[in-house]
């Protein structure tokens, strides 16, 4: 027969006690597992934090230097608008300028002997107001410069040689007769005329003294000239220029005056 030990295990001192704790050691060993791995994540947490805050204190350091810079760099950038803006003018200028001079130097070679002026206007574009100046309905249908013309000639004839002098001024594509008329009587003639005594008469409104005198209304334009939106305006000028001369340019313009 096989022999039976009688004496109960936990009293037995040769065998091995078992545990009495059970599976409470098993969930004590799983929470210090898991407080440990806490620990390790707020470590590397606070650590990644420190980490972000340095670098937030680096970027911070970064956009003071970068903005103390682009202050010192402000009159740079100022000037460089202001640079702009007059280079702006000066193309503005360039671009809306009409060779005034040329024209009256070669109107003043084309214009007959036996013709004189009372009024005489060139402007850059229509719709310009002058003071004083011709007031011909033809400018109006001209988009571009055009140079008007009042004045007296002994015959329709001589405006008819006017007319075609006028054509021969480089850059005139098409000359206008708004109108040319003689007087109807002698006495209309004398009537229109100023008394030799009036010192406030400042121009003659009808130049028309005598009844074979024709009184000519004359538009010469010059539409193959671009003009820009400018032209219409006086173009901006900087501040503390001054402009002075001859108003026959990119502005309106008007001059009154006799040729002989």
């Amino acid at each position: 027969m096989r022999p039976v030990n009688l004496i109960p295990p936990d009293q037995r001192r040769g065998d091995r006690a078992a545990m009495r704790t059970g599976a409470f050691s098993y969930v004590l060993i799983g929470g210090l597992i898991v407080a440990v791995l806490g620990v390790g994540l707020l470590t590397l947490t606070s650590k990644q934090i420190s980490d972000k805050k340095s670098e937030v204190a680096q970027l911070q350091q970064q956009e003071a230097a970068t903005q103390a810079k682009a202050q010192s760099l402000a009159a740079f950038t100022q000037f460089r608008a202001t640079q702009e803006a007059r280079s702006g003018t000066i193309s503005s200028l360039a671009q809306s300028r009409f060779d005034w001079q040329r024209v009256l130097d070669e109107f003043a070679r084309v214009i007959p002997s036996n013709v004189w002026l009372t009024k005489l206007a060139g402007t850059a574009a229509p719709g310009v107001s002058i003071s004083n100046g011709p007031e011909l309905t033809t400018r109006d249908s001209i988009p571009g410069p055009a140079l008007e013309l009042e004045g007296c000639a002994p015959s329709q004839d001589a405006v008819a040689g006017l007319i075609a002098n006028l054509e021969d001024i480089d850059g005139v594509t098409r000359v206008g007769l708004e109108s040319s008329e003689r007087p109807d009587d002698v006495q209309a003639a004398a009537t229109a005329a100023p008394t030799s005594g009036d010192s406030n008469v400042s121009e003659v409104a009808d130049c028309r003294t005598r009844d074979f005198i024709t009184q000519f209304k004359i538009v010469a334009a010059f539409d193959a000239v671009p003009t820009p939106p400018t032209a219409t305006t006086t173009p901006s000028v900087p501040a503390g220029v001054t402009t002075s001369g001859s108003q026959l340019a990119s502005q309106p313009a008007s001059s009154t005056g006799t040729g002989g």
